[in-house]
């Protein structure tokens, strides 16, 4: 990874509320009303969880760990 590989975009709550709205008729979801605040809010815990992990600076000589079979 070098230093010119920029951080992963944040997602804000006016993101996470278009995306719901985006999704849910894509993948036959109805929401309710009353829990799409918390459906979006979750999202972007999601999505901040994933930024932990994809901003992780991991040099490019890495290699993957093995797998071990029992």
């Amino acid at each position: 990874m070098t230093d010119a590989t920029p951080p992963s975009p944040t997602l804000d709550d006016a993101g996470a509320a278009a995306i719901v709205d985006a999704m849910a008729p894509l993948l036959g979801l109805s929401i309710d009303p009353a829990w799409r605040g918390e459906v979006a809010m979750n999202l972007v815990v999601i999505a901040n969880a994933a930024r932990l992990v994809l901003d992780f600076p991991l040099p490019d000589e890495l290699e993957p760990a093995p797998v071990f079979r029992a």
